[in-house]
């Protein structure tokens, strides 16, 4: 068994976020190309239009804030190796996490330690296992400071229980961490009535930093935009002031005419949330039938409630892999990638464990291989119907499926 990846194992290999694999709404569009003859750079952090809008965006979500205590920046990316240089010591994070997370720990130099989830849910670590981490790291002379999590959680689509969140958030505030809450994937809930999502910034509004990427939910992922929330207090005032001195010496500025789509988004007028809303229910809508042949073939999966994707732990249908030469997650990548014709990362992406073998399945690809045919998705009332949709729905399962019966061939006779 490979304990590396080798060839595979690079950050550039990594998985980016799940794409919602659909057409830009053209009124951003509009905005775009009408901002695309400024000839002026935004400033480091952001103009006053969209840290105005980024305000009033968070305050709409129970988190008020003033365009001082805000900064924007072009991609989550950015804003969080910004925070980690500025925190300083040591980063905890939850196994599995975002992909995209330790990397930039890592490239400061910084240890990162993956802390076991509850059984509820991802993004979130377990309170009693984040506890005794902490104690140990520090027991081994290291220096706990930064806490990264996420209650609308990639990779495993789940949205952690207030109560569990709650619990995590006080373990950490008493152990003096700091917490960045990605909130990237807030609004893409599956079923925003029926789930309650608090912010940790709710719970502990000194000690908690929010960065939401609007890739999540407003703006295309080639257009990089995100923006970070402080505490409003002095200590969230020297973190402000640290973070854009990091985004400054790495020129890391939003684009204009992105900027001004931002802007235009984060002010959420009727288009974009119409809009919003049908990327929600369609997501929704396919990952639930996509969770139902993985389920169906006998692999494992909390059902997704957020974003545009699923996690899904293929260890019961390890006999029939190990058959087909898969024994971990980079060859139940290679073997699913090839097989379904879509990414499907290995679960060593997002911070487990290499012998393990989960898996990030998108919903995206699932929509079909042109911008016709995603765009019919969006408008149809029934796009589980749609020819190009079904077809892509009875690859997943025919392949689940096939794992399945060769699983049920390799159990030994009772």
């Amino acid at each position: 068994m490979r304990t590396d990846p080798e060839g595979h194992g690079p950050v550039r290999y990594g998985p980016p976020l799940p794409d919602d694999g659909l057409p830009v709404l053209p009124e951003l569009t509009a905005v775009l190309a009408a901002a695309a003859g400024r000839p002026h750079a935004e400033p480091v952090g952001g103009g006053t239009p969209l840290l105005e809008a980024a305000c009033d965006y968070a305050a709409r979500r129970g988190l008020p804030a003033e365009p001082d205590h805000v900064a924007a920046a072009p991609g989550a990316p950015s804003l969080l190796l910004a925070l980690t240089a500025a925190i300083g010591g040591d980063v905890l994070v939850p196994r599995p996490c975002a992909a995209w997370w330790a990397p930039y720990a890592r490239l400061l130099g910084r240890r990162v330690f993956h802390v076991a989830t509850p059984a509820e849910c991802g993004g979130v670590p377990d309170p009693y296992a984040l506890l005794e981490t902490v104690r140990r790291v520090r027991a081994e002379g290291g220096d706990p400071r930064l806490l990264v999590l996420s209650v609308a959680d990639d990779p495993t689509a789940t949205v952690a229980p207030p109560e569990v969140l709650h619990e995590t958030v006080e373990a950490a505030a008493g152990e003096g961490l700091h917490l960045v809450s990605d909130e990237t994937w807030r609004d893409t809930v599956h079923a925003p009535r029926e789930t309650v999502l608090l912010s940790p910034a709710e719970m502990l509004p000194d000690r908690v930093t929010v960065v939401t990427d609007l890739a999540g939910s407003l703006l295309p992922t080639g257009w990089p935009a995100a923006f970070a929330r402080f505490p409003a207090n002095g200590d969230g005032d020297g973190l402000h002031a640290r973070v854009l001195d990091v985004l400054t010496a790495l020129g890391a500025r939003i684009a204009a005419p992105v900027a001004a789509a931002a802007a235009y988004a984060l002010t959420e007028p009727e288009p974009v949330t119409a809009h919003r809303a049908a990327v929600g229910r369609l997501h929704a809508c396919v990952a639930a039938a996509a969770h139902s042949a993985v389920i169906g073939a006998g692999a494992l999966s909390r059902p997704p409630r957020a974003g545009r994707h699923l996690y899904v732990d293929l260890d019961p249908l390890r006999p029939a892999l190990a058959a087909h030469g898969v024994g971990d997650a980079q060859d139940l990548e290679d073997f699913l990638t090839a097989r379904l014709g879509m990414p499907a990362p290995g679960g060593h992406r997002f911070g487990d464990d290499l012998g393990a073998l989960r898996v990030r399945l998108s919903t995206g690809p699932l929509l079909g291989g042109s911008d016709e045919e995603r765009a019919e998705c969006l408008t149809s009332p029934t796009p589980l119907e749609l020819p190009h949709v079904q077809r892509a729905l009875i690859t997943l399962e025919s392949v689940f499926d096939d794992l399945r019966d060769d699983a049920q061939r390799w159990e030994p006779p009772r």
